[in-house]
Order: C-alpha cells, then structure tokens, then sequence
C-alpha cells in the first residue's frame, strides 16, 4: 500500500474515534442532565418524619449549655441510616450524631448548643440565631453499624431529609413548646440510662469457653457424686 493513502486511511480512523468519543461525551453530559431534572422534578421520597418538622426549639440561658430535642422515626420499608450536620459545629453538637432505624423504629435526638454571652451584657430585644442544622438519610440492607464515611461512599444515594433551624426563648417565660420539649428530653435521658445497663442474663449459664451448663444436670451429677461416696463409705 502507497505510503499516502496508508497516511489517509490513519487520518479517517483518528477522526473517526475523536468523533465517537465526543459523541459519547455529549451523550454522557445529556445523561447527567436529564439526571439532574428528574431529581429536581421528582424528588426522592423522604424517608424520615420529624418532630418537630422544621425548628429546635432552645432556652435561652447565656454562658450556658442548652438542649434541645428532635423525634426521627423512619417512614419508609427500609432500614435508614440518617446523620447530623450543623453549620456550629463549635458550639454544637448531636446526641447520637447518627444511627440506624429499621422500618417504623423511631428514636429521640438531644440538640447540645452553647449560648454565647450578649455583647455587653444587653438582654436583647429579639432572640435570633443564623445556626442550622441538617438531617440526611441514606437506604441500606439490613441493619448495620453507623459510619459517618457512609455518605461519602454513596453520596449519589444520600437525601436532605430536612434543614433544621434553630429558635431560642426565654426559659423563665411561659412557652407552648417547653413542655413538649421537656418531655422528649426526659424519653431521651431514659433512653440512654436504658443502653449503659448490662443486659439481663435470663438465659443458661455460660461457664469457661462458652460452655452452656444445664442446672438440672449439674445438679443430677452432684447428686449421683454424693450416691457414689455413701456407697464407698458402705463397703
């Protein structure tokens, strides 16, 4: 083959293959458009209901550690692992910070906030705070260990469950929130007191290297240990 047609017919495929990968490009780019559409059309389906849906309701005490609480309960047929962020991550933080709840498990969240003195010591005429908070969700298989590096690993998976924010109110004023919160606060403290004790033992006995002993047979073998004592004692 001449020398210039073998340089014509390299020049054709190269062109040819330059061509398929900026359609296939172009296809891709249109993928993750009509992706992204469909998201913001038809967004995924929350998984989590929260109560309350939308604030955190804190006291306002300066120089002090405050808590607040929030109800999640998974809604869906899955298990669901949810997570905590917040834009305070200094003076806040979330008790669990995340975990697992299978399908209608739901669990009590303690809010921990430090309120900062007011600038020069004013008792301010409206309590306002810029702190968010962010719930996401993700669907699993199963109940597994809770691992912040879950959402990173699937993060195409991970849904805003909902952006919390925070209202402050005096503690010594009367409130229609306080007394709902209070009592989430004591299921929540109930709840962890719950966890710290050992489980009870209703079950066998576990002696040495997980030997399960039958106390109707020990006490059968102490019994026919005494029978053969008295016998040798007889002779």
């Amino acid at each position: 083959m001449a020398f210039w047609k073998s340089g014509r017919m390299c020049s054709s495929t190269c062109s040819s293959v330059e061509t398929a990968n900026t359609q296939d490009k172009h296809l891709q780019l249109g993928c993750d458009r009509v992706t992204a559409l469909a998201r913001t059309l038809f967004p995924a389906r929350r998984c989590l209901q929260l109560d309350p849906s939308s604030k955190l309701y804190f006291p306002y005490e300066p120089g002090r550690q405050v808590r607040s609480a929030v109800r999640i309960k998974n809604t869906s047929k899955s298990h669901v692992v949810f997570k905590f962020q917040t834009t305070a991550p200094k003076s806040c933080f979330m008790r669990p910070p995340g975990g697992t709840l299978a399908p209608g498990e739901s669990i009590v969240a303690t809010v921990f906030k430090f309120v900062e003195h007011p600038v020069n010591n004013e008792k301010p005429l409206q309590l306002k705070s810029n702190i968010k908070f962010k719930i996401m969700s993700l669907k699993v298989k199963g109940r597994i260990e809770y691992v912040p590096e879950l959402f990173e690993e699937q993060k195409d998976e991970v849904l805003i469950e909902q952006i919390l924010s925070v209202v402050l109110f005096y503690a010594d004023r009367p409130n229609p929130h306080l007394d709902k919160l209070n009592n989430q606060l004591a299921e929540a403290d109930a709840a962890l007191e719950a966890r710290k004790k050992p489980p009870e033992d209703t079950g066998p006995r576990l002696v040495g290297e997980g030997l399960v002993i039958d106390e109707w047979k020990e006490r059968r073998e102490k019994y026919l240990a005494k029978q053969q004592i008295k016998a040798v004692n007889s002779l």
